[in-house]
This record gives structure tokens, C-alpha cells and sequence, in this order.
């Protein structure tokens, strides 16, 4: 069965976006369980009527045995653990995440050698709230699902990785790992940040501030509801670039201070600000339909179409 796009798939981890995973899979017609660490959160999964266990060597070992499709859907902190498990119990099972960073989720797959059959993945997708009460299956309908493109991977994992984006709802943007990192540091986590220091400032206001925020600070604080824990979990693990991003935001903001203070205007600022959101609002994905998995040098070419928008619609 192994690369059947109904294959079984086991998730590994079921909050917010490995719980999705698994109702996605399971709407699309996988056979799909899952391993939840509490058993409080195993327990609301399976009243929903979903086969999630809190024993994950069980898990594993029934994964091995139907050649499953592995889904990492832990935090960053909690990852070589469950690598640990996976390595015990199913080391032959291809093998994917939905973690936010990249690289050093690869980076540890091979230290735990089991990067022989790892495509990395993260859907472009989720809210403010956690837990598998969160969840839902239509989560990732139209979200962009990156899906690395590094040297070594493998058609077959590509493809079954692959495969299951687009049958729960994704178009899929292939991308190599760094490349993810250094961009998911611009638009995921730098927002968080400034919806964290946005917060801030206006709590600082106190009451009066605080009565007075409307849509502006309501959506520019969105993120910042969510759950501290989670939020340094995503973050930190991408410290380098989100470093380099904070370093550029920060030049951006001390020139507008400055310009404010000495000329008494931000037009630099806001003129830049609004042609940014014109190109994103603008921003047209188009389709590769001319790259399959397996194609002489499928990956540098999916590479390069992902870098300038294409996304895969759909495998051949």
C-alpha cells in the first residue's frame, strides 16, 4: 500500500494542528489514529469518535506493522522524544511534521538517523487557540503547505507527504528547508512578536486605552492570545532568522522615530507599509503542472517554481 494517497497515517500528537491533521486524513477517506501524551486530550479525541491513544509505542508499533505515514505534530521542545519513540518502535515508516521551523526539525531527524524516509512539512495554517477542542477539519482548506525540497529526498515520501496536503484541502509549496525558515521568520514569526509588543504598549495605557482599542489593535493583537508556551515554542528554534528580521524592523522603526521627531512625519513608513500590503493583497499563486516527482532534477526545479509562487494543485 505503501504511496497509496489513501495510505494509513499516524499522528503523533493531536492539538491544534496534528488534531486537524487527523480529521482531515480521516475525512478524506485514511485509515488515520493518533498518539496524544495526555490522556485528558486522548480522551476528548476518541468522544469524538477518533482512534487516539495515549500510548505511543502501541501507536507506533501498529504504524510500523500498516507501513503508515508518520506525522510529527509536536512542539519543538518535545520533539527528540518522540523521535526517540519513533526510531524504537516504527524506524522504517516514512516520515513528515507540521512544526513551524525546518531546518532543525531535519537536523534532528538525521541525529536520531531517520532521514532516510523524511520529507518535512508545515500547513500555513492555525488560530489562536490550542488543543484538540480547536480542532477542525476544514483548517487547512486553501492554506499553502510547505513541503521541503532538500537534497536526498526521496519521490516516493515527497510524493505520499505531498499527497496528503492536497487531500486535506492544501495547495502544496515546495520548499527548501533554510528557505522555509528564513521566510516563515517574515510573515509568521515577527508577527507574533509585534502583536506581543502591541499588547504590551496598550495595556500599558491602562483602562482608558484599553476602552478605547478597536479593530486595529484587535487585529494586530490576535497572536498574542496565544498561549505563551506555544508562541516560544514556535519562535525560538528560528532564533537566527527572526534575529536578522528583528534587526531589519527595527532599522524600519528608528527611521520613522526619527523622521517623526525631526520632521513631524512618518510618510517613509507608511507609504513602504502600504505599497507591502498592496503586493501581498495582490499576490496570485499559480500552478506547477509541468514538474512530477522523480523528473531529472525535480528538486532544484520545484525549488525554483516555489520561490517565484507556484504551488502543486495537484500529483499526477
Amino acid at each position: 500500500m505503501t504511496g497509496h494517497p489513501k495510505a494509513a497515517v499516524c499522528v503523533l500528537g493531536t492539538g491544534l494542528i496534528g488534531g486537524s491533521v487527523l480529521r482531515a486524513a480521516a475525512a478524506a477517506g485514511y485509515r488515520a489514529w493518533g498518539f496524544n501524551r495526555s490522556e485528558a486530550g486522548a480522551s476528548a479525541a476518541r468522544a469524538d469518535g477518533y482512534d487516539v491513544i495515549s500510548d505511543v509505542e502501541a501507536v507506533l508499533r501498529r504504524a510500523a506493522e500498516s507501513d503508515a505515514l508518520i506525522v510529527l505534530a509536536v512542539p519543538m521542545p518535545a520533539l527528540d522524544t518522540v523521535l526517540s519513540d519513533v526510531k524504537s518502535f516504527a524506524p522504517g515508516c516514512a516520515l513528515t511534521d507540521v512544526v513551524s521551523v525546518k531546518a532543525p526539525v531535519r537536523t534532528a531527524v538525521h541525529r536520531h538517523e531517520l532521514g532516510a524516509r523524511f520529507v518535512g512539512g508545515h500547513p500555513m495554517a492555525g488560530t489562536n487557540e490550542s488543543g484538540w477542542a480547536a480542532t477542525d477539519p476544514d483548517l487547512f482548506k486553501q492554506a499553502a503547505w510547505a513541503v521541503s525540497v532538500d537534497p536526498d529526498t526521496h519521490a516516493e515520501t515527497w510524493s505520499r507527504v505531498a499527497r496528503l496536503a492536497l487531500d486535506c484541502g492544501a495547495v502544496v509549496v515546495p520548499v527548501v528547508s533554510e528557505e522555509h525558515d528564513k521566510a516563515v521568520a517574515r510573515i509568521s514569526h515577527l508577527p507574533h512578536v509585534l502583536a506581543e509588543a502591541l499588547a504590551i504598549q496598550g495595556n500599558n495605557g491602562g483602562p482608558l486605552a484599553l476602552g478605547l482599542a478597536a479593530g486595529s489593535f484587535r487585529d494586530g493583537t490576535r497572536v498574542a492570545a496565544t498561549a505563551p508556551d506555544l508562541v516560544r515554542a514556535i519562535c525560538e528554534p528560528n532564533a537566527a532568522a527572526l534575529l536578522e528580521v528583528l534587526e531589519d524592523t527595527l532599522r524600519v522603526l528608528n527611521d520613522a522615530r526619527d523622521s517623526l521627531r525631526d520632521r513631524g512625519e512618518i510618510a517613509q513608513l507608511v507609504e513602504a507599509g502600504h505599497d507591502g500590503r498592496v503586493e501581498y493583497d495582490d499576490n496570485q499563486r499559480w500552478a506547477i503542472t509541468d514538474i512530477r516527482p522523480g523528473d531529472q532534477d525535480w528538486l532544484a526545479r520545484l525549488a525554483d517554481a516555489g520561490r517565484r509562487g507556484g504551488v502543486l494543485e495537484a500529483l499526477g
